[in-house]
């Protein structure tokens, strides 16, 4: 079984995440690439995370129900077949990068995971449940790591 590569021609891993993406810039979602999705992947699904944040890991980006056949999202556009979730700042879809100004780099997490069923997810998961459901039909994941500082 070998991972998902996945990575975004709008920043390296553990390379700074362009200021455009950021929530308050342009906060547009990066584009996003992958493969090595397992060929008997029901969906995928797409998380962000900011494991630094001071309150805990705060969503920035959840989607679910992505066809198992696409290759990546484009800059600012919803991954095919994909349902966009409420982010930590309660708005539904991307919520970019916004750590407090002189908390230094914050990495923000991008998993893909191939999953054999439907993930099972509450009307306002957490970090935790999208972990849980995830976990529980996974057959693999990718994950990017980018970083942002204010």
């Amino acid at each position: 079984m070998g991972a998902i590569e996945l990575r975004s021609p709008d920043f390296e891993h553990l390379g700074v995440i362009p200021d455009r993406h950021a929530h308050d810039a342009g906060n547009v979602s990066p584009s996003l690439e992958w493969v090595g999705v397992p060929p008997d992947a029901v969906e995928l699904l797409l998380m962000c995370e900011d494991p630094d944040a001071p309150g805990g890991s705060f969503l920035h980006w959840l989607v679910t129900g992505i066809d198992p056949h696409a290759g990546g999202v484009p800059e600012h556009v919803t991954p095919a077949g994909g349902l966009e979730w409420p982010n930590g700042f309660g708005e539904n879809g991307w919520g970019g990068p916004a750590p407090p100004p002189g908390d230094g780099p914050h990495r923000y997490v991008f998993t893909v995971y191939a999953l054999s069923a439907r993930g099972d997810l509450p009307d306002a998961p957490t970090v935790e449940d999208i972990y849980r459901a995830a976990d529980a039909a996974m057959l693999e994941r990718g994950t990017l790591v980018g970083l942002y500082e204010r």
